[in-house]
């Protein structure tokens, strides 16, 4: 977290690539997430949303590629304990907010899928949760990243807006409920869209053909709402 502007997403006298380029085509992994400096953040809303990033100077114009993953940690307070059973937390709700208010609003918009993991016991040998492994997790992503393919050329992630309203269609009512969803919740357009892609994403984790209504609210869930 003590990385630099520069560092993160190019820059010098000389422009050279940074971390988010060097992440092109794969992910870039930020611990710690508010302990960024803010302004540096920020630079990375541009590439987030365009895949690239452009550095100016005075007599340079680089522009670098970015189309990273981008996967962020972050703990839900400042002492890490909050939500614990064991009432170790004593964060003051002035302090948790402060400390999750180092994260803007439009960066947070940019990130689709927002999860709270609860702190694991310390048991060394723990049972197996699922049946589930990596390989059949890994053979279901395959499966549905080539249905997206074969659809529409591209994954649902690098969909255009034209796109979006092509391979995302609701049916009326489906429509009006998430438009209710999305204004209870003060989600943004940009939000709204995110969602549906990754709604039109469970759906072919399912090898269904139609966004059906538990798609959209699955991906609302991983919405937290704004303001």
């Amino acid at each position: 977290h003590s990385a630099s502007g520069p560092a993160l997403v190019g820059g010098g006298s000389k422009p050279q690539p940074g971390e988010i380029t060097l992440a092109h085509h794969g992910v870039l992994f930020l611990d710690e997430l508010p302990e960024f400096d803010r302004k540096v953040l920020e630079v990375l809303r541009e590439p987030m949303e365009s895949g690239f990033i452009v550095i100016a100077r005075a007599r340079d114009r680089m522009r670098f590629p970015a189309r990273f993953q981008l996967v962020a940690a972050m703990n839900p307070c400042p002492c890490g304990y909050l939500g614990e059973p064991t009432g170790r937390c004593r964060c003051t709700p002035e302090q948790v907010q402060r400390y999750r208010n180092k994260l803007s609003g439009p960066l947070l918009d940019r990130i689709d899928l927002h999860l709270t993991v609860a702190r694991e016991t310390t048991a060394l040998n723990p049972p197996l949760a699922s049946a589930d492994t990596t390989a059949n997790a890994a053979a279901l992503v395959a499966a549905a990243r080539e249905r997206q393919l074969q659809r529409q050329g591209c994954t649902n992630a690098f969909l255009d807006l034209p796109g979006v309203r092509t391979q995302c269609t609701l049916t009326d009512v489906d429509n009006t409920w998430l438009e209710t969803a999305c204004e209870r919740m003060t989600l943004s357009l940009r939000a709204a869209h995110r969602l549906l892609k990754v709604a039109r994403t469970l759906a072919d984790l399912e090898q269904v053909e139609s966004i059906e209504r538990k798609h959209l609210a699955e991906a609302l869930q991983y919405r937290p709402a704004s303001g």
